[in-house]
């Protein structure tokens, strides 16, 4: 089996001997059904006792489900089956048949989170992780104004913006995408850092980082020109300063079937038209 790691490293493994599955479901209604089809095909235990996760549903459904592991303390491998509307994060509805195989044969993809470290207008800190984007929005109708920094070097002292973001390869299709921001393979080691709405500097249009880099954003003239910060979908507002970088410690993995062609996925993205 192809195992894909974060470091880019591609090793073959031994196919896994997965026995112990949690399944979980969004609330659409497509989603209860294809969970009612499931129940009776497997002995499903709970997800505090799972190796793996079956997620029925979208890729908002599979964000929601990778968050609650985070917050628990406790990630497993998650198999998300696309019941939603684009599924990039997910598999193909398939005949049940030989449904455990497929996951025991599944390709792994780790991925790993943003972690934000924010300090607000207070001087109060706050961490958070961002599995697909960490967007700066402005609160007002007034325009931001943001300092951009890459490791130690002020790449842009004063951007004028509506917003701007950083997407992990997982959310380059989500709000990035919607941003005019590139498509990343999953497996790049990149960042995507978009401006959304720029009005100043003009022709910057972002920047395709190496996911070892540190950003930063200091909000600039904040008493009148205020800005939130959200981690996909946890909100502070009136921020002074962020920071960003990958949370390797925090890793988490993604299953995917044989001859699920992520490669494609994304090369189809860009020219959806």
């Amino acid at each position: 089996m192809l195992c894909v790691m974060a470091t880019g490293d591609v090793v073959l493994t031994d196919r896994h001997d997965f026995t112990r599955l949690a399944l979980v479901a969004s609330d659409t209604e497509r989603a209860r059904e294809a969970e009612a089809e499931l129940r009776d095909l497997l002995d499903w235990v709970p997800l505090e006792e799972a190796e793996v996760v079956v997620v029925l549903g979208g890729d908002g459904f599979m964000l929601q489900t990778l968050h609650h592991m985070l917050d628990k303390g406790r990630v497993i491998p998650a198999y998300g089956l696309n019941l939603g509307t684009v599924g990039f994060l997910m598999n193909k509805q398939r005949s049940r048949a030989k449904f455990l195989s497929r996951i025991n044969k599944s390709r792994q993809i780790a991925i790993a989170p943003l972690r934000m470290d924010a300090v607000t207008q207070d001087g109060a800190h706050h961490k958070f992780n961002a599995i697909n984007e960490v967007s700066l929005l402005r609160e007002t109708r007034q325009t931001a104004k943001i300092e951009v920094s890459v490791g130690d070097k002020v790449r842009i002292p004063e951007l004028v913006c509506d917003g701007v973001l950083v997407a992990t390869p997982a959310g380059s299709t989500a709000y990035n995408l919607s941003a005019n921001g590139p498509i990343l393979p999953l497996d790049s080691q990149m960042l995507a850092l978009t401006p959304i709405s720029a009005f100043r500097p003009r022709r910057w249009h972002g920047a395709i980082l190496p996911d070892r880099s540190r950003i930063t954003f200091r909000v600039l003239d904040s008493d009148k020109r205020p800005v939130s910060a959200v981690a996909d979908q946890k909100e502070l507002r009136d921020i002074a300063l962020v920071s960003l970088e990958i949370a390797r410690d925090e890793e988490l993995t993604l299953l995917f079937d044989p001859g699920h062609s992520l490669d494609e996925r994304i090369v189809a993205e860009q020219f959806v038209v």
